[in-house]
């Protein structure tokens, strides 16, 4: 589903030049559930954003499910995005001021989506993990922990090829952490492909392999599954 080969990402500042990713080249096939693991700095969530088009690798290889992200034209890229990925942040991203339920439909909406078919789907995507009665809570109404649940099932919502996750237990306690990943071991055993970031090691327990990362590189894979 993911081939990446040879990619770096360099930064500039001024006269300041730091590579954060030094040429790193893995796979992730259909169906898994990796995690990406490593101490603060080493380069995980700056490689998941190249893989999920979030960003631009300076040189690589990056091919999803055969189609050369890198090189996609910037309008390709917000399609692909939007068609294909499905995304979950530790902060949530959701909007203050729209209900669950609007919030689960921006990304149909951008595609056009009749707003009908929109609300149909995201009723049953908030449905699926636990947030049938809560559709019309606004954020500020909901837990931390049910605000990443809105997040999965705005992610989820169009089946998207593969749910990108960076850090998505890092504002939640311990049982909405649980919850949380219980809710994507679910999605999972359904076969979505997850790719996921974190630093918690007990978080990975559902995960099919954990690829740790150090100063910009892969030091090792574990294999779980």
């Amino acid at each position: 589903m993911i081939y990446i080969k040879d990619i770096t990402k360099t930064y500039t500042n001024g006269s300041v030049v730091t590579q954060v990713l030094k040429g790193i080249s893995l796979e992730i096939k259909e169906g898994e559930w990796v995690a990406i693991m490593g101490k603060s700095g080493a380069g995980k969530s700056t490689l998941l954003y190249q893989m999920s088009l979030l960003d631009t690798p300076t040189t690589g290889v990056i091919t999803i499910d055969g189609v050369d992200i890198v090189h996609l034209p910037d309008d390709q890229r917000t399609d692909f995005r939007l068609r294909e990925l499905g995304y979950v942040f530790q902060d949530y991203a959701l909007l203050p001021e729209l209900t669950a339920l609007e919030n689960v439909m921006i990304p149909m909406l951008m595609q056009n989506i009749p707003t009908k078919e929109a609300e149909r789907i995201a009723a049953e995507s908030l449905t699926r993990i636990g947030l049938g009665t809560k559709t019309k809570n606004r954020p500020n109404q909901l837990s931390g922990g049910e605000q990443q649940r809105v997040s999965i099932a705005r992610a989820v919502a169009q089946k998207p090829k593969i749910l990108f996750a960076d850090e998505p237990t890092a504002n939640l306690d311990n049982a909405s952490s649980d919850a949380v990943i219980d809710i994507m071991k679910e999605i999972h055993q359904s076969g979505q492909t997850i790719v996921m970031v974190t630093h918690e090691k007990e978080y990975t327990k559902y995960c099919d392999r954990i690829i740790y990362i150090d100063d910009g590189k892969v030091d090792r894979e574990e294999v779980l599954q």
